[in-house]
């Protein structure tokens, strides 16, 4: 494997995907720890992904605006807060997985960010007042129109975009985290003929 070192890329999220949240974790533990990559970390929405064509966009369906608030606080917190992000990012995704909440209840949302410190109202406000939506819809469609993305977790390198799916979660160990995501980018990276790769069970 050629190990990958200072590189820039993106990666695509929503919380309620467990194999985003399997990367994701990977991918903050190694920043944590020191991994030297610039990472953006982009918006993507599931519920838009499954809105069929006659129907308005979750961004123009109020029936649908919760389903947005997480992904938004999130986006919010890594503008304005970054040395708390990584943090209230992983704890949204426990909140989901771990704990099996309902994270388009704002009321989940804001216990995560009272945990951090931050006004969980001004928040929500932010979000009413519609400019992070803007930025959300406008990450999401870019990335839909430029890169055919379909889903995450998709990591972005090189003006190419990748879906990439990991089993195993880090459980704190960087190491493990760090070699992950560099597993990854190599393959994507430095073996870009090898389109794909899917086990037909799942060991146990």
């Amino acid at each position: 494997m050629t190990v990958i070192h200072s590189m820039r890329f993106g990666v695509n999220w929503d919380y309620r995907c467990p194999f985003a949240r399997n990367i994701h974790e990977h991918l903050v533990t190694a920043l944590k720890a020191g991994a030297d990559w610039e990472v953006e970390f982009i918006p993507f929405s599931l519920t838009q992904v499954h809105i069929e064509e006659d129907e308005p966009s979750v961004w123009d369906d109020p029936t649908r605006e919760k389903d947005l608030h997480a992904i938004a606080t999130g986006l919010i917190v890594r503008r304005d807060y970054p040395e708390i992000f990584y943090d209230l990012h992983l704890d949204l995704f426990s909140a989901r997985h771990d704990q099996a909440k309902d994270i388009t209840d704002w009321n989940v949302v804001a216990e995560v960010l009272t945990k951090h410190g931050l006004d969980a109202a001004a928040i929500r406000k932010e979000i009413k007042d519609g400019d992070i939506l803007k930025v959300f819809r406008s990450k999401h469609e870019e990335s839909v129109e430029k890169y055919q993305v379909f889903g995450v977790p998709t990591f972005f390198i090189n003006d190419t975009a990748t879906f990439a799916r990991v089993m195993t979660r880090p459980k704190g160990d960087s190491n493990t985290a760090l070699a992950t995501i560099e597993y990854v980018l190599d393959a994507i990276v430095n073996h870009s003929d090898f389109n794909e790769i899917k086990h037909t069970q799942i060991p146990r």
